[in-house]
């Protein structure tokens, strides 16, 4: 047989690029033929039938080597051989031929060296510096970038909560150079060291390149071909931020089960990036936990994304890292939030990160996918984001109560309170009543001492008559006022003033007050 002075490509050069490359920088008759298994050719049909990327891209990459190859002279042959494995093809290939393989997997490269065969290792491309066509899209401002076939490239640009769309291309984008920048993009995350395939699936690809999060969609998952290209707008740190002085001493000394929350764009990631930082700078051992993994930090905190597909066995090796705290962007599904208080009740310090349009669907998003006593153990600290800034922050509790509205006190029951952070205020009530957990707003009502020196609530004029005219008959007595009811424990011998003939003086005040109220005579002291 013949021996020619030839290249065996496997797969991973054929995607990188690399083989084309490497066909065009060959000299006149330097190299006489180019070999790619038949293995290769069937497994990337394959996958174009099932409608992966690699798969389309792969074939497309396959015919335009063929196509250098017959413009340079160069014999484009595929190899007969070994029908499983594409890698274990590509090496028989080489040793079968006597050519040399080249591949940019550096697994493939070692077991071709180990089994004696010639094989050429394509990392060089790897560390060319190359600038992406879609970057041209991006300047200083932009946040994303959204192609369409058919459509105008578009423009996401400003700041986090202060965004506007803009066209940034003079025509409609045809398919043909939709799939161009796709092959570019595959091709530059499988050679580029900082770049990696997070996602393929039927339709859907997402790659991770460097700063840049591009997801591709295509029929039959969307109704054309498209690509979304996302970066971080800006790095901030926690200083930068509406940060009050109890807030940094809560999330330095007491927070551990944070969430942070707030509508899509709003700098929730931004944050948590921030946060991860103020941790590392405190001295703590921090990690995370995304997918895709796009957070902006330093190299000192290691980033994992789902190991085999599922955050519960990357939790398993979190517990054995042990991590002073764990920052998990984003969650959605009820595994996810699983994981997060599976994590928080094993002592890692937690920090979340939930789409919500309001703080306390944050707090919602919890319900039913963990009991509710268990709530505060699990978060304790819900931060809303909102245009790029900290625009709320709720303290989360259990304490066992009447919950307001109610007033007999067989009816106490364990309830989580929900509270503003800075000024304690009581926000809303969470518990069960009858079979069903309940998110009860506390609306109006603010927190003082008086009526008696016990707290109380007032949120109205009524309020403040009834407690001017219990107290004109009876100066200890004690009110408490929980929205449109009120409760009056009064002396037993100023009972019947405050009702007056036949209950008429009562019925007098609530019709002035406005509040509907219950008398309790008063225990006396001893």
């Amino acid at each position: 047989m013949h021996v020619l002075k030839g290249a065996v490509f496997d797969e991973s050069a054929i995607l990188g690029g690399g083989a084309r490359r490497l066909v065009e920088g060959s000299k006149s008759g330097e190299l006489e033929a180019v070999v790619v298994p038949r293995a290769i050719v069937d497994d990337l049909q394959l996958k174009a039938s099932k409608n992966l990327e690699t798969g389309i891209v792969g074939l497309r990459a396959l015919s335009r080597l063929r196509s250098t190859c017959e413009s340079l002279g160069i014999e484009f042959r595929v190899h007969e051989g070994y029908a499983g494995d594409p890698g274990r093809a590509s090496l028989d290939a080489a040793r079968e031929l006597g050519m040399t393989l080249y591949t940019a997997d550096r697994s493939l490269h070692l077991a071709a060296e180990a089994l004696g065969i010639a094989s050429s290792h394509l990392e060089g491309d790897a560390k060319e510096a190359r600038r992406l066509t879609i970057e041209q899209y991006f300047d200083s401002e932009t946040l994303s970038v959204h192609l369409k076939e058919g459509t105008a490239p578009l423009a996401k640009k400003g700041k986090p909560g202060d965004f506007r769309l803009e066209v940034v291309g003079e025509r409609e984008l045809t398919r043909e150079e939709l799939e161009e920048l796709v092959s570019e993009i595959l091709q530059f995350a499988r050679t580029s060291s900082d770049s990696f395939v997070e996602l393929e699936m039927r339709g859907a690809l997402v790659v991770q390149m460097g700063q840049y999060r591009v997801a591709i969609a295509r029929p039959p998952f969307s109704d054309g071909l498209e690509m979304t290209a996302v970066r971080p707008l800006v790095k901030l740190s926690i200083s930068d931020y509406s940060v009050s002085e109890k807030l940094l001493t809560r999330l330095r000394d007491r927070a551990e089960g944070i969430l942070i929350a707030g509508p899509p764009g709003s700098g929730k990631s931004t944050l948590a990036a921030s946060l991860a930082e103020f941790y590392r700078e405190g001295g703590k051992v921090v990690k995370t936990i995304e997918s895709p993994r796009d957070l902006q930090v330093g190299p000192e905190i290691t980033q994992y994304g789902p190991l085999e597909g599922d955050f519960e066995r990357t939790a398993e090796i979190l517990l054995l890292v042990r991590p002073d705290y764990t920052i998990f962007d984003e969650m959605r599904r009820t595994k996810d939030f699983e994981v997060y208080a599976d994590l928080r009740l094993a002592g890692v310090g937690m920090v979340g990160v939930v789409h919500a349009s309001s703080p306390i669907d944050a707090i919602q998003r919890l319900i039913g996918r963990v009991e509710l006593g268990m709530i505060p153990h699990i978060v304790d600290t819900v931060m809303f984001v909102r245009a790029g800034d900290i625009e709320r922050v709720l303290d989360i509790s259990l304490t066992v109560k009447v919950p307001s509205g109610m007033t007999e006190e067989d009816l106490a029951r364990p309830v989580v309170e929900v509270r503003d952070f800075e000024t304690s205020d009581l926000l809303y009530e969470i518990y069960t009543f009858g079979e069903e957990n309940v998110v009860v707003p506390v609306r109006g009502l603010r927190r003082s001492t008086g009526f008696g020196g016990r707290p109380h609530r007032e949120n109205s004029w009524g309020a403040e008559k009834l407690l001017e005219i219990v107290r004109s008959i009876d100066p200890d007595a004690e009110v408490e006022v929980s929205g449109s009811r009120a409760t009056v424990s009064i002396s037993k011998e100023n009972v019947p003033k405050l009702l007056g003939r036949g209950g008429e003086r009562l019925a007098d005040i609530e019709r002035e007050s406005g509040l509907r109220i219950s008398v309790r005579p008063k225990r006396r002291k001893h």
